[in-house]
């Protein structure tokens, strides 16, 4: 009797740990299932952040369709970055950043224009005079231009910053509303840094957060930047500041100048992140259809090592 007692416990234990061992196993596969269920949005995100990758690599540049310009970067000017076009007034920075926006319209890419100075109907001729169809452009959304007051900037972000106690982040968006709303672009233009700079003349720390925060603000938004920067005809900085060049991706420099009783405009590259680009100043003209650039015909060495040596 004893002995089948015995038996019947030693059975009951053994299948006891049959079906623990079966749970776990279940548990494991569970497990497994639920891992793998987990990692699928991380796998995906990985694939995903690849095919970006290459889709970068590929398509991951783009180029201004100025005559002669896009020659002197080996790939063209990197998505997503900032530029700022630098230059003495009078050297067709404002031409440069419109002929920019209306080749890329044409080509099916959305274009934000913002102007702090000249108004908008002043700009719209300046494409009339070149003679480029931009009305139906801006017709089917591709091409946008808003005028701001820059003084009206500066008080809503003084009072923000009061708002936040000393707090170093501001909403751009909210302060600008610097992007229409529903309006996505590919390219943006803020002319300019400068007239924004003189609206905070004397409170530097607050056009300092200002401007960081812009930079930021553009990066997180995934547009491809221009910056426009009143500076000396051969400028030693490339903005009121000095912040800016250092803030920006890429510096493009425009110059008008005068060599004995001739003047001449000429055009470089000096700075662009993740494009190599020729480091010369070559010819550049501002004829009746727009910018020209002759990538092969040299100008201003002398200069450039005049002022690059102070």
């Amino acid at each position: 009797m004893k002995n089948k007692k015995f038996k019947k416990s030693a059975l009951d234990k053994i299948n006891s740990l049959k079906v623990m061992r079966t749970k776990k196993q279940i548990s494991k596969k569970s497990t497994a299932r639920q891992l793998l269920k987990q990692r699928e949005p991380i796998r995906k995100a990985i694939n995903l952040a690849d095919d970006k990758k290459e889709k970068f690599t590929e398509d991951g540049y783009v180029k201004t369709g100025i005559s002669g310009f896009d020659a002197l970067m080996e790939k063209g000017i990197p998505k997503n970055t900032s530029l700022l076009i630098a230059g003495g007034a009078g050297t067709g920075k404002t031409i440069f950043c419109l002929q920019t926006l209306y080749n890329a319209a044409k080509k099916g890419k959305k274009g934000l224009y913002l102007s702090f100075e000249e108004s908008e109907e002043r700009l719209k001729k300046h494409m009339d005079d070149f003679g480029w169809d931009w009305r139906p452009l801006e017709k089917k959304g591709l091409l946008k231009i808003v005028r701001k007051e820059p003084f009206v900037l500066t008080t809503n972000i003084e009072a923000m910053l009061a708002n936040a106690k000393g707090e170093l982040l501001i909403d751009i968006n909210e302060i600008m509303e610097i992007v229409p709303e529903g309006f996505k672009p590919d390219r943006i233009v803020l002319d300019s840094v400068t007239s924004i700079a003189t609206a905070f003349e004397k409170k530097e720390e607050g056009y300092r957060i200002f401007i960081e925060q812009l930079f930021r603000f553009l990066e997180k938004i995934n547009v491809t930047s221009f910056l426009i920067s009143e500076t000396e005809q051969i400028p030693t900085m490339y903005s009121r500041s000095g912040v800016e060049e250092f803030l920006a991706d890429g510096v493009v420099v425009l110059y008008d100048l005068q060599r004995e009783n001739i003047r001449e405009n000429a055009i470089e590259v000096l700075k662009l992140r993740g494009s190599k680009h020729r480091k010369i100043i070559v010819a550049m003209k501002i004829t009746d259809k727009g910018i020209e650039v002759y990538p092969e015909q040299e100008l201003f060495t002398e200069i450039k090592k005049e002022y690059r040596e102070k």
